[in-house]
């Protein structure tokens, strides 16, 4: 294993973080959660690990697992889908999809982001994964994944079921995953549209999701209401080169959790601010690729590293190390190669995996040769 410690001194803003629990930000709610996107810092929290229903905030991990199938070949934006009986027979929230009707990939994910639509939710559920059952077990293999203690999912769109679960803790986590695609934010941030298809009649959406057009900057994610979940919400927004993420589970009306939603970004918009100390395309070392064919590539974060912070006025001081982990070709980047810790006074405080910053493919056997017949002549190969 090979390390690499490396110094960086940041000049940033630094005064105790408030005690997130102190605060009184959502008093209507049952449990309310606020984080930066990036650091996943809490910076507000309010019973923020209670199994409550989550309504069709659950769409958020039904939308990452057909975005992730999107980035990974397996369905394509343009594909169309044909309509199941069963998706179109779905009650609650929907863009009235009819059985044996063919829209796109598209149109169906606008449907969710924008229109929350059960019906288009389990259309696409159907085709990722066969049928909606083996996708809801995708989804909580995901949840386990992401190691999410509070959350267990029984359908793919929300609506009221035994032992279908989640916590604003494990709802802020997943819309963390969710907000890093922006496809998922260019749809769920449109206030109206229409939908076409092989309809007749354009099918208006308007979002259900008002803050979209009535905070700055809000550009997603989520809403939910059921008897059971009462009035939910996830949203994002992105504002002063910071992302936050807000959740909201059981406020008592639509009206009042966008207000505590509301209260909870503007605390964390009035309060801090964030400073990137590595950009994506910095580079913190350099490794030798083992039967590469590059013998040598520079390594970088494969995310932006940055910190946050309270305004005002502080020095800091930064170090990072690099652990490299793997070093054999064929190395990709956006492969894991390692990780970086960042250190403050000699104690880790975030860790961020690293990648190469360019592809390296395996060497053949003759540039093997030629490779080690060179180290021969220059004596780096000692035959004692």
């Amino acid at each position: 294993m090979k390390k690499i410690l490396l110094c960086l001194l940041v000049v940033v803003v630094l005064l105790p973080i408030v005690n997130a629990e102190t605060l009184d930000l959502s008093p209507n709610a049952r449990s309310a959660i606020l984080i930066e996107a990036s650091t996943g810092e809490i910076l507000y929290q309010q019973n923020i690990h209670e199994k409550l229903a989550p309504a069709s905030m659950t769409k958020m991990m039904s939308m990452l697992l057909i975005i992730e199938n999107i980035k990974n070949e397996n369905l394509k934006w343009d594909e169309k889908i044909k309509v199941s009986a069963n998706a179109a027979g779905m009650g609650g929230s929907q863009i009235f999809l009819e059985t044996g009707e063919v829209m796109t990939v598209e149109d169906l994910f606008k449907g969710i982001a924008i229109g929350s639509a059960n019906d288009a939710t389990v259309a696409l559920a159907e085709r990722v994964a066969g049928n909606e059952q083996a996708f809801v077990q995708m989804m909580n293999e995901r949840v386990r994944e992401l190691g999410l203690k509070n959350t267990h999912f029984k359908n793919s769109h929300g609506l009221d079921a035994a032992n279908h679960y989640s916590s604003a803790y494990d709802m802020a986590m997943i819309a963390k995953e969710l907000v890093k695609y922006q496809k998922a934010l260019e749809y769920s941030s449109i206030y109206e549209t229409h939908l076409q298809g092989n309809r007749r009649d354009r099918f208006w959406l308007v979002n259900t999701n008002k803050l979209v057009r009535f905070y700055k900057g809000v550009d997603g994610l989520k809403t939910g209401f059921t008897q059971e979940a009462g009035y939910c919400l996830t949203a994002t927004a992105n504002k002063n080169n910071m992302r936050l993420i807000a959740v909201v589970m059981g406020a008592p009306t639509g009206q009042i959790r966008n207000h505590e939603i509301s209260g909870m970004l503007d605390y964390g918009y009035n309060l801090y601010n964030r400073s990137i100390i590595l950009n994506k395309d910095d580079v913190v070392g350099k490794i030798e690729i083992e039967k590469g064919r590059i013998e040598k590539v520079d390594v970088i974060p494969i995310d932006e590293v940055s910190v946050l912070y309270k305004k005002g006025t502080s020095k800091r001081t930064w170090e990072y190390k690099l652990t490299i982990t793997n070093n054999k070709a064929p190395i990709k980047n956006g492969d894991v190669v390692g990780y970086i810790d960042i250190i403050e006074k000699g104690k880790v405080v975030r860790k961020i995996d690293a990648t190469v910053k360019q592809d390296v493919g395996k060497a053949n056997i003759l540039q093997l040769y030629i490779r080690y017949f060179g180290d021969i002549i220059r004596g780096n190969i000692n035959f004692r």
